[in-house]
């Protein structure tokens, strides 16, 4: 590899050069789009995930038979009456006048149906010290928490005259309320908080208001496109709020990030005596290139969320796939041309202190007299790292090994009530309450049981055999109660499960009752589909179906993600490199996660618990995250490494090169995402905790261990290795060499070497 005038090509550099030259029309086009894709998305409306198909599988099925039926599955509460001390029991005058005046009470307020006692379902506890009064709510089941609250009103009133009990609500509707209240502007806040954290970074990185605007306005308009598109592939592919609130966080993240690359890059050819369009177009051949092989490269991580077969992943994949494009289209093509209109005008709104020229940092200045090249801290890092490369490695490995080592015994699972909040709202304390002394009672397995002819004798004879062996095979300790709608041959069957809130005990009566009771009993009659759902059934069948689309999506993602880099930068080496420092972040990140949340270890600084058991959605989720983002910096630093290299500096040099010209913009990213990351880590359910912590921890080892120590460290042992193609490849697409004639140096001199 050597010096010499390379010719410009590439999409990235053709882009910015037409973009430059019809500043206008780039940017009337851009705005067309958003527009255009906000308005028909709007028009369109967003079609969301159905809960039929959330699964595969038994809860798939039996989501499937209630849909088509027809049956709206009412809101179902209890009220707990529960004696405070072992002087009183459900036998006593005083008892028995509470569990009258709550039936009274919730009856009269005219939001109820179905109101039972205890005493005539037998909902009383062993000791004698507890009942459940039981009922549902009218109307739809999804906004029953709006119409609680009267209901909840009359509970509290009886709770009043009869202080020497407990008297306490729960159940789906009371629930929904609880959250809504306590947690239902955690994520909006989060979300509106993220833009002015970035700004507010972005502020202090270039020291200027207009710079500091243009990643954040890049951002927010390709959020607000992609919104819009969201609404029109919904019709395709269902949607999800959820899938909303990870587009927002990837797009924030990635949108500022390349126009952060595109503007940086830019601002450092000025500074080195160019004129703007000399500049833009350096720019846009080098910086664009690495946006574009970082995009698609993140974009086809998150592909790798299509392979789940869950719906809810499927819809997150797509949304944040979509950003990612729209932001890298948006990088490489209104970035150029809002840069060209502005010209010197990007440095206007000046901030005193902040802005490089009166931080003294910076490469080469106008005046074209040679500086301080790049970063003085991770200068001095470099320093010691290429001096003993092997070295720097082993400690740096290590520790990261070290760091990975708890997420081999790491335990995943849906988190219960009580683990998801704590001990932060009362309905957690009746949640547990109820579920000690009707252990499963508060989310009871649920059995959807369709026939030709529900009232047949065989059937209902098989129901009753189905409820008397779910208590004798021990998975249930009862009342099983069957609801049946005799129009539409479906009955629902309850069961509460032994084991409670305890997971994994409830997914063991659970298996009891998919594989020994149903078989004797429903299993025996012609033409009944009897699937389980319910809490647990669903935890354990997105448990099972996640961990069978493990495999498919990391070697999709890990597959692809080679290739683009074998193509992107024509080395075996590097690919393979990319590929296995990715693997050792993300490694780490899981790590974290298992030692803080699983163990503990420090979770009390975070604010967090140590609940036991990672999330079952997230190790997939982090991953697929991670090894998107985790190749912007890899993208954007190995570009600038190669760069050097083809200029004629020898490896270590441009290693060097590469690594402390790009740590401003990398720190600056990787803070940036740190922030808007660790925002969704100050909510109180402790999954958004977990995803919290979990990526901005990840985010921070890669840009600093990573990126600053492994990578040239690794690059320094390898050598001219590190540009290895086996000669059999040579046929493969040529996509590098993006660089433009313009901006090639002379290889730098031995003084400004020795600045670094």
């Amino acid at each position: 590899m050597g010096n010499g005038d390379i010719r410009v090509r590439g999409i990235a550099a053709r882009a910015g050069g037409w973009s430059a030259r019809h500043r206008w029309a780039a940017v009337g086009i851009w705005v067309l789009f958003v527009v255009l894709a906000m308005g028909l998305g709007s028009a369109a409306g967003r079609v969301d995930v159905n809960e039929s198909d959330q699964l595969k599988g038994e809860t798939h099925t039996a989501a499937k038979i209630i849909e088509d039926s027809g049956i709206k599955e009412p809101s179902s509460e209890s009220v707990l009456i529960q004696a405070k001390d072992g002087n009183v029991t459900s036998t006593d005058a005083e008892f028995r006048g509470a569990v009258a005046a709550v039936v009274e009470a919730v009856g009269a307020t005219g939001k109820v149906t179905d109101v039972t006692s205890p005493y005539d379902t037998k909902t009383i506890s062993k000791d004698g010290r507890s009942a459940l009064v039981q009922f549902d709510m009218r109307g739809d089941s999804e906004t029953a928490g709006d119409r609680v609250a009267p209901v909840l009103n009359a509970v509290k009133g009886v709770q009043k005259e009869h202080t020497g009990l407990r008297i306490e609500e729960i159940g789906g509707a009371s629930m929904q309320k609880t959250f809504d209240d306590a947690f239902g502007d955690d994520f909006q806040k989060a979300e509106l908080s993220a833009v002015p954290v970035a700004l507010g970074i972005l502020l202090i990185a270039f020291g200027a208001l207009v710079a500091a605007l243009l990643p954040v306005a890049l951002a927010v308009t390709a959020i607000v496109a992609t919104m819009g598109l969201m609404g029109i592939v919904s019709h395709l592919q269902p949607m999800s709020d959820t899938a909303n609130s990870v587009m927002l966080l990837v797009g924030l993240a990635v949108g500022v990030d390349y126009c952060l690359f595109y503007l940086r890059r830019e601002r450092e050819e000025r500074e080195a005596g160019r004129d703007a369009q000399t500049a833009l177009r350096i720019a846009a051949a080098t910086s664009g290139r690495a946006i574009v092989v970082s995009g698609v490269t993140v974009c086809v991580a998150m592909a790798g969320m299509l392979f789940t077969g869950l719906a809810e992943f499927e819809a997150m994949g797509l949304a944040s796939l979509m950003v990612v494009a729209v932001a890298m289209v948006g990088s490489v093509t209104v970035l150029p041309a809002l840069l060209s209109l502005l010209g010197e005008r990007v440095e206007k709104g000046r901030i005193p202190f902040l802005h490089p020229d009166k931080r003294g940092t910076g490469g080469r200045r106008g005046n074209g007299r040679p500086g301080q090249e790049g970063s003085r801290f991770w200068g001095a890092v470099l320093r010691v790292v290429l001096a003993r490369p092997g070295i720097s490695l082993v400690v740096a490995a290590g520790v990261l090994l070290a760091i990975a080592s708890p997420a081999l015994g790491m335990k995943t699972q849906q988190l219960t009530l009580d683990k998801e909040f704590g001990d932060s709202l009362p309905i957690v304390g009746t949640y547990n309450r109820v579920n000690d002394a009707f252990p499963g009672g508060s989310e009871p397995a649920e059995v959807v049981v369709k026939a030709h002819d529900i009232d047949a004798a065989d059937v209902r004879s098989a129901l009753d055999g189905f409820r008397t062996r779910a208590i004798s095979s021990g998975a249930s300790r009862g009342p099983v109660d069957i609801k049946v709608h005799a129009a539409q041959n479906v009955a629902f069957v309850y069961v509460p499960l032994v084991g409670g809130s305890d997971q994994d005990k409830a997914e063991k009566s659970l298996e009891l009752l998919r594989d020994t009771v149903r078989p004797a009993t429903l299993g025996k009659v012609d033409g009944v589909q009897a699937p389980i759902t319910g809490q647990v059934a669903g935890s354990h069948d997105f448990n099972d179906q996640l961990v069978g689309s493990v495999t498919p999506v990391f070697a999709f993602v890990v597959v692809f993600a080679f290739l683009l880099m074998l193509l992107s930068f024509r080395s075996l080496t590097i690919a393979i490199t990319s590929i296995v420092l990715n693997l050792l972040s993300v490694a780490a990140a899981y790590g974290i996660l298992v030692a803080v949340f699983q163990h503990g270890w420090g979770a009390s600084l975070v604010g967090a618990e140590g609940v036991g058991a990672i999330v079952t959605w997230l190790p997939l989720f982090l991953f697929v995250i991670l090894f998107g983002l985790s190749m912007d910096y890899h993208v954007f630093v190995v570009s600038r490494i190669r760069e050097a290299r083809l200029r004629g500096r020898d490896t270590k040099d441009a290693i060097r090169h590469g690594v402390v010209t790009t740590a401003g913009v990398v720190t600056s990213a990787a803070v940036i995402m740190v922030a808007v990351f660790a925002i969704f880590g100050t909510l109180s359910m402790q999954s958004m905790k977990q995803m919290g912590v979990g990526l901005a921890a990840a985010v921070l080892i890669d840009a600093t261990i990573i990126r600053g120590v492994l990578l040239p460290a690794v690059m320094a042992l390898l050598g001219e290795r590190n540009w290895y193609l086996p000669k059999w490849l040579n046929r493969l697409p040529d996509l590098t060499h993006d660089e433009s004639p313009g901006a090639a140096l002379p290889p730098a001199r031995q003084d400004e070497r020795a600045g670094v």
